[in-house]
């Protein structure tokens, strides 16, 4: 029990709800359980959470269109392409690196499908 009062100090020890801070008492408000205030004051939680373990608490994916570019919102843009010189290309943009990063865009030409990508 010692153990689990060092580990879980803001959880009750018998239901597992969080505890609520009173007075001179943090208690339990399922089954009441109550304990010192003492026993938990100063101490802190910390704990890391990745960019992985977000996109699967949200059941996101990171490539969620796949390889069919039918499933994929393409924009119209004013450039021209590097293969047929086609003066417009598609584009589409998607966050593929760190949320401090830039977006990648990916540009494909409706011509002759060349495709080519600017990070």
């Amino acid at each position: 029990m010692a153990y689990s009062q060092k580990r879980d100090f803001l959880f009750c020890n018998y239901c597992g709800t969080m505890l609520n801070m009173e007075s001179i008492f943090v208690t339990c408000p399922l089954c009441k359980f109550k304990r010192n205030a003492k026993e938990v004051a100063g101490k802190e939680i910390s704990y890391t959470v990745t960019a992985e373990d977000i996109r699967r608490e949200l059941g996101l994916s990171l490539f969620d269109a796949g390889e069919d570019n039918n499933e994929v919102q393409w924009s119209k843009v004013k450039k021209a392409c590097e293969k047929c010189q086609n003066p417009e290309m598609h584009y589409t943009t998607r966050q593929t690196r760190s949320a401090d990063e830039g977006q990648t865009t990916h540009y494909l030409c409706p011509r002759c499908g060349y495709q080519c990508q600017e990070s």
